[in-house]
């Protein structure tokens, strides 16, 4: 059964919207308007109940695409999402180089929080993936946590808990990045969709950051946008479009 059955536009054009909203932090409103421009007329409440749906289903289907740390040396910190008019807390980790590796929206900061985001960071990861350092702010929660994912058999016992403030600066900096994603929102109305629409702007910030470049055969914009159709089984396979392109390769180099 097709993923967009019922709907009123074609999977691409509704992948293009979701991805665009993702992708550059625009407004409902302003993305209206862009498609307008394109001959495609939607309502920006329309292109938000996309988002909404199939945002998630992007980060859940590139999942293993994208989310394959580089380093062992982790980088964690949390920063704060308006949500109904309250702070949430949006657990962050990248590894040193800055690559996502996972993130965790929650209403509160306390261990037990911590530890969720924590192990879901850890959770489906190889032996060789799981971090050796995992660098933290001097928030006193990530310690306890730590300790009971190992008791529990979750993080490997070798692993060291560093509290260095500079080390941390890289995922600061992506805090930066992704917030500009999240300005023109001007706060979330719950927690679910909040959650659901940051799901798009962390995968697509991800991609960006070439997390799925092995995936990616042509290496640029239009090969980013092919992985998130072909996660949703549209358009040629990844082997015919490996084919095409290293057909169209030879016969540039023999012209």
């Amino acid at each position: 059964m097709s993923d967009f059955k019922g709907r009123h536009f074609e999977g691409e054009i509704v992948l293009w919207a979701v991805r665009w909203y993702c992708r550059y932090g625009i407004s409902y409103r302003d993305l209206e308007q862009m498609m307008a421009e394109r001959g495609v007329a939607v309502d920006h409440s329309t292109i938000y109940r996309w988002v909404q749906k199939y945002a998630p289903e992007i980060e859940r289907r590139l999942r293993w695409q994208w989310r394959c740390p580089r380093s062992t040396s982790w980088r964690v910190d949390e920063t704060y999402v308006k949500v109904g008019g309250k702070w949430a807390y949006l657990y962050r980790a990248v590894d040193k180089h800055g690559n996502t590796i996972d993130f965790y929206l929650s209403p509160t900061r306390n261990t037990a929080a911590t530890k969720r985001f924590l192990g879901k960071a850890l959770n489906g990861l190889k032996d060789w993936e799981k971090p050796m350092v995992i660098n933290t702010d001097k928030a006193p929660t990530y310690g306890p946590a730590l300790a009971e994912l190992k008791a529990e058999g979750k993080c490997p016992e070798e692993t060291e808990h560093r509290q260095v403030k500079y080390l941390n600066n890289v995922v600061e900096a992506d805090h930066g990045k992704l917030k500009q994603l999240i300005r023109p929102v001007r706060g979330f109305k719950t927690l679910k969709t909040a959650y659901a629409t940051i799901k798009g702007f962390e995968v697509m910030r991800a991609l960006r950051k070439g997390q799925a470049s092995s995936f990616n055969i042509t290496r640029d914009m239009r090969g980013e946008a092919r992985l998130v159709e072909r996660a949703f089984n549209l358009g040629p396979n990844v082997l015919a479009e490996a084919v095409q392109f290293i057909s169209q390769k030879l016969e540039l180099q023999a012209a």
